[in-house]
C-alpha cells in the first residue's frame, strides 16, 4: 500500500501545515504551478516526488518537472499534469494523450477548485486537489490524501487548510 499526498499550484508559497498533513505519505505529488525551485527543493528532502511544471513556472522548473508525466503506483496507471480539464472537458493536450493511452487515474490542477469525478466514458477517476498556495481566487486552500493498494485508489481524504494564510493578487 502507498499513501499519496496530492497538492497543485503552490504559486511559491509552501504551506508549513503541508508538511504535517502529509507526515505519513509514502510519496507527493505537484500537479504544477509550483512557483520555485524551492518548493521542489523541499519536497524533495521530506519525500519522494513527482511533479509537473505548470503555466506560471520558469525554466528551472520546467527543466526537472515535465508537461505530463505517465508512471504506475503500484497497479495503478498514472498521467500527471497541470493544465488537464475534466471529463467532457479536457484540454487539447489531455485528449491526445488519453487517446493514446487511457489512464486508471487521471490527475490534473490549474483551476484552483478541487474536484474528484469518476469518468464512466473513460473509466478512470479523474483528481484536481484545488490549490494550496495561498495566492488565486480561491478561499480556502486544500489538499489531498489517499491510498493505492494494488489497483484499488482508497480512503480519499480533503484537507482544508484554515483560510487566515490566504492573501489575494
Amino acid at each position: 500500500m502507498t499513501k499519496i499526498g496530492l497538492l497543485s499550484d503552490t504559486h511559491g508559497y509552501l504551506d508549513p501545515r503541508v508538511f504535517d498533513h502529509f507526515a505519513e505519505c509514502d510519496e507527493i505529488w505537484h500537479a504544477g504551478d509550483i512557483g520555485t525551485i524551492t518548493i521542489v527543493d523541499q519536497l524533495t528532502k521530506f519525500k519522494s516526488l513527482r511533479a509537473v511544471h505548470g503555466n506560471i513556472d520558469g525554466y528551472d522548473i520546467r527543466y526537472s518537472c515535465p508537461t505530463f508525466l505517465r508512471f504506475r503506483c503500484e497497479k495503478v496507471n498514472v498521467l500527471l499534469t497541470h493544465i488537464g480539464g475534466y471529463p467532457n472537458h479536457f484540454s487539447i493536450e489531455a485528449k491526445a494523450l488519453l487517446k493514446s493511452e487511457v489512464p486508471d487515474l487521471f490527475v490534473c490542477g490549474h483551476s484552483h477548485i478541487l474536484k474528484v469525478q469518476y469518468d464512466s466514458h473513460l473509466n478512470m477517476l479523474c483528481v484536481n486537489p484545488g490549490a494550496a498556495g495561498r495566492y488565486g481566487f480561491h478561499t480556502v486552500q486544500t489538499l489531498l490524501r489517499f491510498t493505492i493498494d494494488g489497483n484499488k485508489i482508497n480512503d480519499m481524504e480533503v484537507i482544508e487548510l484554515s483560510a487566515p494564510l490566504l492573501q489575494k493578487n
